[in-house]
């Protein structure tokens, strides 16, 4: 019996959409508005997704108090109320996409999970706009 248990945290980050090997027209062209050289934030909304067997002895996947402190300390607590491309060292090279801060956030999150589990990250920056990174 495999069971998915989700967590549901939030965080606001500003963020410009830019890259430094293209001319200023090329990233207003592709990036638009999201290229704004004083940046834009996003209230953020993040899903972590952990799917594994239902221990007999608890009845948890995963104890949902232990995954709300890791998310607060490896992802919240170091990217909640940031400009991530200034304030982060995960962005200061990396474009600060959607699909790229998902992947950080696997990234941080995956070596403090049980390799048993499957994790999933889904990142909603807007309420339309969402991508979901496996691994």
């Amino acid at each position: 019996m495999r069971v998915t248990v989700c967590r549901k945290e939030h965080f606001n980050a500003a963020h410009r959409l830019y890259n430094p090997a293209w001319t200023n027209e090329q990233n207003d062209n592709f990036f638009g508005k999201c290229n704004n050289p004083n940046y834009h934030g996003h209230n953020y909304e993040l899903i972590v997704k952990l799917t594994g067997a239902v221990d007999p002895d608890t009845g948890y996947v995963y104890d949902m108090k232990k995954l709300s402190t890791l998310v607060q300390e490896e992802v919240i607590a170091k990217f909640d109320h940031k400009n991530l491309n200034l304030d982060t060292e995960e962005f200061a090279k990396l474009n600060p996409t959607a699909e790229n801060i998902a992947v950080v956030i696997w990234n941080k999150l995956r070596p403090k999970i049980d390799a048993s589990l499957e994790l999933a990250v889904v990142l909603y920056e807007t309420e339309r706009n969402f991508v979901e990174y496996n691994g």
